[in-house]
């Protein structure tokens, strides 16, 4: 049975906090069932046992943070126990310190070689040689303890020797935590075999420890004050994915303001049915998710994107919904949005966007898209421009409805509903025209919701 190592449970994460173990060491476990909850750069996933067998070690602890490759548990089949990790240490220290034949041979034909010349030297070279050599014979005495770099050499005039921790035994885990804690290595007692510090011994003094000095960055900023706040996991990819967007692809924009007044009033004759049927359950939003992804049916071609050599044409439309979360953004993905109607898209849009915002998603909930809406109505935002999620071909961008004065077939001033519609394009894929015709399409399905409810 192999060691159970931490995932790779998105195309950007490097590493994962282990939020929650869901079964206990001794605990049977099946290939399939959910074994523990780890947290990514992007959300909170369940994670599955990749075999069948007994958990019968935990290397993390929950809230411990590990790399991507790094194990997390061993599963054993019946009777198995998982390797002592104090014994494979020890084994590799021997391996290490044992010298080889080739060595020793050596170390036997260096006092010869330095016999020979003795007596043709001048005795000022002499000394010199004397007092070398204890030196040189002392710094070859000292075996270098596995994974740690040599202390620097004592000084001539009898320095202290090399550092004390250099010398700790501890396993790599327990190295690592104590780098992570601020824990002395040199001051902790170990327990495990011949005196090993271990993972426990490291966070049992971290425990202990009193609180650093170092003044700590603020939850909250009050006025006034500058703080710097590291970058979180969420917050580097959101950077790193803006770059890539707006760097290499270049962007135009196209905006449009419709006549959301019969779209407003749908939206009151679905509410008219009763709070608690699923047709009141309906939003603006959802109309415009509706809208969209008809309005790439009617122009397959904005449902694209540019791939070195080629365009890619999709033929399933992956609809992106940005959501935004505590750390940033997350942009779930509704599969094949083309064959779900208006309530369907509905229900699935609020479901992503409540388990985006709680970080409860699946790795391919928030990966692909071949198209993205961004809709900061709700926040009281008339227009914006938004960044392209790469490789997708555009996105859409869309503002809040506002009441201003229009004019009538009439003529006559009237108090109207507009609503602002920005779509932004990679010009590699969708130039002016293509843009403006799938535009044109997207009005006229908002302007006439009942096509969308067909």
């Amino acid at each position: 049975m192999p060691e159970i190592q931490m995932p790779k449970l998105s195309d950007t994460m490097t590493e994962g906090t282990l939020v929650a173990w869901k079964k206990k060491k001794g605990d049977e476990v099946s290939a399939g069932e959910v074994l523990a909850e780890i947290e990514t750069d992007k959300a909170t996933m369940e994670w599955e046992s990749p075999e069948d067998g007994t958990l019968t070690e935990i290397y993390v602890e929950e809230g411990g943070k590990v790399n991507v490759g790094d194990k997390i548990a061993f599963i054993g089949a019946e009777g198995e126990e998982a390797p002592k990790e104090g014994k494979q240490e020890k084994e590799k220290e021997e391996k290490e310190e044992k010298p080889t034949a080739k060595e020793e041979q050596k170390k036997e034909d260096e006092p010869k070689k330095a016999e020979q010349p003795k007596e043709e030297k001048p005795k000022t070279e002499e000394k010199k040689q004397k007092k070398a050599a204890p030196a040189k014979a002392e710094k070859k005495a000292e075996p270098v303890e596995a994974g740690v770099s040599p202390a620097p050499p004592a000084s001539a005039s009898g320095g202290p020797p090399q550092r004390e921790e250099a010398r700790v035994k501890a396993s790599p885990v327990a190295r690592r935590i104590a780098a992570e804690l601020g824990v002395d290595l040199s001051s902790v007692k170990g327990t495990g075999p011949e005196g090993r510090v271990t993972e426990s011994d490291v966070r049992a003094a971290g425990k202990s420890k009193p609180a650093p000095s170092a003044v700590k960055v603020p939850a909250a900023v009050k006025a006034g004050e500058s703080a710097r706040i590291q970058l979180s996991g969420m917050r580097r990819v959101i950077a790193q994915r803006l770059v890539e967007s707006l760097g290499p692809v270049p962007h135009f924009y196209l905006n449009i303001d419709i006549d959301a007044a019969p779209l407003m009033e749908a939206r009151e004759e679905l509410k008219s049915a009763g709070e608690d049927a699923d047709a009141a359950k309906i939003t603006v939003n959802d109309f415009v998710l509706k809208a969209a992804v008809q309005a790439a049916v009617k122009v397959p071609r904005v449902n694209a994107s540019f791939d070195g050599d080629a365009i890619v044409q999709y033929a399933d439309i992956d609809l992106g919904i940005a959501v935004a979360i505590e750390d940033g953004l997350l942009t779930p993905v509704i599969r094949g949005a083309q064959n779900k109607s208006l309530r369907e898209i509905s229900e699935l849009a609020k479901d992503l966007a409540h388990r985006a915002r709680n970080k409860r998603m699946k790795p391919e909930e928030f990966q692909g898209g071949t198209l993205t809406v961004s809709n900061l109505g709700a926040m009281g935002i008339d227009s914006f421009s938004a960044v392209i999620n790469p490789p997708q071909g555009f996105i859409l961008a869309v503002g809040r409805i506002t009441n201003v004065p229009v004019l009538d077939d009439c003529d006559q001033i009237i108090a109207g509903h507009r609503m602002s519609l920005t779509m932004s394009c990679d010009h590699r894929v969708i130039d002016g025209a293509l843009g403006a015709e799938y535009l044109k399409e997207l009005r006229h399905l908002l302007e006439n919701p009942a096509l969308l409810l067909v």
